[in-house]
């Protein structure tokens, strides 16, 4: 298991769970979205403290983040990549499907387990509650964030998890992060190595449209 300290001074956003108890949001989540599901961390439990919340979280037992799974083997064969894209794929429906916005999805906040290939989407802490209107709040890396916020600082979250997907399969296929700078998701500048297919081409540049968003 892992624990997940989060100080009281640091929390913005409180919630409330089914019991009618009050608490941090990154809880509610995960109360929401971790039960009967693999793909998503588990909440064991969790513990109010005086001045912080401790969350206890399953770990498997040989795990590493992607980031590093990938900065060691660089890109994926596109049988591998195919597959863990696709356990993202399935985690991001499952939390939609229970009214959940994850909003930090990338490299960092996926756990793969070493000996089965497993996903796990991890770390809610800039979650929210999935709504049909603009959300005028963004809390991740700027260079993961999508053009409208740059534009307009409003986003809609379904779409916003759109350009993110788009974001991490490039990185799956490609091996490093596609925009390091505002500006250039501005831009919409999109380089391709020779050898990737057209077919993985074509579905990066449609999760990354920046027309008509």
């Amino acid at each position: 298991m892992a624990i997940k300290c989060v100080l009281q001074d640091c929390i913005w956003h409180w919630c409330e769970l089914p019991n009618s108890a009050c608490a941090l949001l990154e809880i509610v989540l995960l109360d929401k979205v971790s039960t009967g599901f693999r793909g998503v961390i588990r909440l064991l439990e969790w513990v109010e403290l005086p001045s912080s919340f401790l969350l206890v979280l399953e770990c498997p037992e040989q795990c590493q983040d992607l980031s590093g799974f990938l900065v060691e083997r660089r890109f994926q064969p596109k049988e591998e990549a195919q597959g863990l894209f696709g356990q993202v794929l399935e985690a991001v429906q499952h939390c939609t499907s229970c009214g959940v916005l994850h909003q930090d999805i990338k490299p960092e906040n996926l756990l793969v387990d070493l000996a089965t290939r497993q996903l796990k989407l991890i770390d809610f802490g800039c979650g929210a509650v999935l709504q049909d209107t603009a959300y005028t709040q963004f809390a991740g890396p700027l260079f993961y964030s999508p053009p409208e916020w740059i534009h307009h600082q409003r986003y809609h979250g379904e779409a916003a998890t759109i350009w993110s997907l788009g974001l991490l399969l490039y990185h799956l296929v490609v091996g490093k992060h596609l925009f390091r700078r505002g500006q250039e998701i501005i831009w919409g500048w999109i380089l391709f190595p020779q050898w990737l297919s057209p077919e993985c081409q074509d579905g990066i540049k449609k999760c990354l449209s920046v027309a008509y968003r």
